[in-house]
């Protein structure tokens, strides 16, 4: 374990005299040959990279503050700071700074942080420390002349701060406050006044921990009130103690952050309505003052993150839903101007999603919430996009960058196959609660498949992310495989030839394989889930796919009979192979779809003509072939290809009607839409596709139509269907319950010709 001693954050001022965050790391204290003498280096812990490199200038000024902070200047508009985890760590490295510099470790300042003259130095030098004068109302303005005639010389302002803090000065000023106050000493207030005000010039930390102590604070407030330039004094302390309140959005029960709290907005208070603006005095004398506010704050965030209460997180989750369903615009730039000051593992998003990952609550009740709120911040319906700035791009670039990782980190951990197993792909931790967050985090990257095209599609083939998440096929939980099958299902169903190659490069269709052929013949979400993607494949002719699949995995699926999708993709492979082999035959199948959907007025209504009147001999895969009465140079050629080819299509038509007429319907079909597929039981003695034979099915055969919840079983009361063919092929059977008796009458017809005419089914 790294050791917290010595671990900081580094600090620069920028030039709003703000404190910028530069990142986490280790320190230490090393002799720098390229420096020539001992310097301070700060490594990040993230990836070891040097923060900060600093040579301990023997003149410079090193300042501790608050027990865990050291500030210095490197240059004349460059300050730096540490602030360490922990008291201990800020010892050890002031000792080094001191042991450079010559100095005893118990001082607070190791320079004089002035620019005089030498004889000026030197008169100051050789004089004695400087002594204050009684704190007796007589000689309050003696003192308080004293304090200004000091605040130009540098060294002067050292003593006086040392004094002041070595003799309890501020404490017996804040009696006299109460003693003014009572006897409504005006003229005592006003010198008061000008004290105090010059004691916060001193830019002293130590003299600012007693004046910002709780006993204090407030009559330091008091001081301030009674500015001699002011007919009336301010009202400052009624103000906080009557107008402002404290509301705890979350219950806060430590008092003493509780206390840090009230110290910091007093303190915030004092620096933003108290004080003169700073036109009145050099800003920079109060740099100290901003620190005290900035590190208070620090420290605040950091106590807080130490609260393990469930009211926090849930208070914090609610005031972050407000923020998202208010404005999420407000809530991506504000991430994304976060990002150029931190690192990526206290940005808010990330933080967010560390807070679901590690939701304590076992239905992940927390964790359900944030995802949502995550979703609508990646959602590019509800970004904005102007003529100068695309939301989308921006807010989406940087997701992918700084947050992606972390969101899919548990996917990965769980994901390795590392864990032993009997020849099987399983995720490393199979636990309910594990198996919850990861269909989580599955659902958000499906939503990102469908929306976020070439971000998500360049994350998923370079991380290899489909691969990791086919693994979770092979969970026992069916919600998990489920998740996995419909993250695929929707990188498939987009149709997209870099997914196809990406899909077919890495053989992923071996993993849904062997989950379909583990499930066995039952029937469940799974093994429907699994047939659509394949029947999507065909339906859609997705030809690369369809070829991968037969090519490599026909052999473990052309046994499955109770659904016609598998022979169905076979068929499509070979006819795309018939395709490939004779190139003229689909060059002239273009040339005659081409013909088929021109629209020119003059020959409409005869090629509605001749479309209706095409018969069903003359179509291929259910897409019917028009011949137009408009003539070219080539039609001659054209149709002599077409003859032979319908002589070639006949010798195979036998095999077609096997695979395309098979009539039992199938169990797992809908009421308003159901497959033609279906499972060539023994007990069927005619294969039409209208016919009723399905009900006399032997009842005890493995998948047969007749047994109870198997695949292929229907009841015996199956009504008439009137068949579909579309563009794609014989797809499905339509239920016309109105038409029951017209169907009766046709039925022996029907029988003896199954190819129908479109004429015939559209008049059905």
């Amino acid at each position: 374990m790294a050791d917290t001693r010595r671990r900081v954050k580094v600090y620069t001022l920028n030039e709003d005299r703000q404190w910028d965050d530069r990142g986490t790391g280790h320190v230490s204290s090393s002799y720098v040959e390229r420096l020539k003498g001992m310097s301070l280096l700060v490594r990040a812990e993230s990836d070891g990279s040097l923060l900060l490199e600093s040579k301990i200038n023997p003149n410079t000024a090193y300042q501790k503050q608050q027990d865990t902070l050291i500030v210095w200047s490197e240059a004349e508009n460059y300050d730096l700071a540490l602030s360490f985890q922990e008291k201990a760590g800020c010892d050890e490295i002031w000792e080094k700074i001191c042991q450079v510099q010559g100095k005893d470790p118990s001082v607070d300042i190791t320079q004089d942080l002035v620019d005089e003259s030498e004889e000026e130095r030197f008169d100051d030098m050789s004089s004695p420390g400087l002594e204050l004068p009684p704190c007796e109302l007589s000689r309050l303005e003696e003192l308080a002349e004293l304090v200004v005639t000091s605040l130009p010389s540098p060294l002067r302002r050292e003593k006086l701060a040392l004094a002041l803090e070595n003799e309890g000065y501020i404490k017996k000023l804040l009696e006299l406050f109460h003693v003014c106050e009572d006897l409504e000493n005006v003229e005592g207030l006003h010198h008061l006044y000008e004290i105090i005000k010059g004691i916060f010039l001193l830019n002293r930390t130590a003299l600012f921990e007693v004046m910002f102590s709780e006993e204090c604070i407030m009559d330091v407030i008091g001081c301030l009130e009674y500015d001699p330039s002011l007919s009336l004094p301010r009202k400052h302390r009624e103000f906080l103690t009557k107008t402002a309140k404290f509301k705890e959005v979350i219950p806060i029960s430590d008092p003493e952050l509780k206390l840090k709290i009230h110290q910091t907005y007093r303190v915030q208070y004092i620096q933003d309505m108290v004080l003169p603006t700073p036109s009145v005095f050099e800003e920079n004398m109060l740099s100290t003052l901003h620190s005290f506010i900035f590190f208070n704050k620090v420290e605040i965030v950091g106590m807080l993150q130490g609260m393990d209460d469930v009211q926090v997180r849930s208070a914090a989750t609610d005031i972050f839903s407000y923020l998202v369903e208010y404005n999420p615009s407000m809530v991506r730039e504000f991430v994304m101007q976060e990002a150029q000051q931190n690192d990526d593992d206290i940005l808010l998003i990330n933080l967010i999603i560390e807070h679901m990952i590690c939701d304590p609550d076992p239905e992940l009740g927390g964790a359900v919430q944030l995802m949502g709120l995550l979703r609508t911040l990646v959602d590019p319906e509800n970004m904005l996009a102007t003529a100068n700035k695309t939301e989308k791009t921006e807010f989406l670039s940087f997701f992918y960058k700084h947050c992606m990782h972390v969101l899919t980190a548990p996917l990965l951990a769980n994901t390795t196959e590392e864990k032993p197993s009997k020849g099987e792909p399983s995720p490393n931790n199979d636990d309910f609660q594990t198996a919850q967050l990861l269909a989580l985090i599955l659902e958000l990257l499906t939503f990102c498949v469908e929306h976020h095209t070439y971000h998500i599609k360049n994350y998923i083939i370079n991380k290899d992310i489909l691969r990791r998440v086919l693994v979770l096929m092979g969970s026992k939980h069916a919600f998990v495989a489920l998740c996995a099958l419909r993250f695929m299902r929707k990188i498939i169903g987009l149709k997209d030839e870099f997914y196809n190659r990406y899909i077919m490069k890495a053989f992923l269709f071996e993993a849904v394989v062997k989950a379909f052929l583990n499930n066995g013949s039952r029937y469940n979400l799974l093994n429907s889930a699994i047939i659509e993607m394949f029947e999507f494949i065909r339906v859609e002719d997705v030809k690369s796919l369809t070829a991968h699949v037969i090519e490599n995995y026909w052999k473990a699926l052309e046994d499955v009979d109770y659904v016609q999708t598998f022979k169905g993709l076979k068929l499509r492979y070979e006819q795309q192979r018939e395709r490939q082999d004779n190139p003229k035959l689909d060059s002239m199948r273009s040339i005659l779809r081409n013909n088929r959907y021109r629209r020119d007025a003059r020959t409409l209504e005869e090629e509605e003509e001749m479309w209706f009147n095409t018969d069903e001999d003359e179509m291929e895969d259910g897409e019917s072939v028009l011949l137009t009465t408009d003539k070219s140079k080539n039609d001659d050629e054209i149709m002599d290809h077409f003859g032979k080819f319908m002589e070639r299509k006949k010798l195979k038509e036998g095999d077609e009607k096997e695979v395309l007429t098979k009539s039992t319907l199938t169990g797992r079909q809908s009421p308003s839409f159901k497959l033609s597929f279906s499972s060539t039981s023994s007990g069927s003695s005619k294969s039409s596709l209208t016919s009723q034979s399905a009900s006399t099915n032997s009842p005890g055969s493995p998948g047969s139509p007749g047994s109870p919840g198997s695949p292929g079983s229907i009841a015996k009361s199956t009504p008439h269907m009137a068949a579909i063919t579309t563009k794609g092929g014989l797809i499905g059977l339509v239920d016309y319950p109105d038409d029951d008796e017209e169907e009766e009458e046709d039925s022996d017809e029907k029988e003896q010709s199954t190819p129908l005419t479109k004429k015939s089914r559209l008049g059905s």
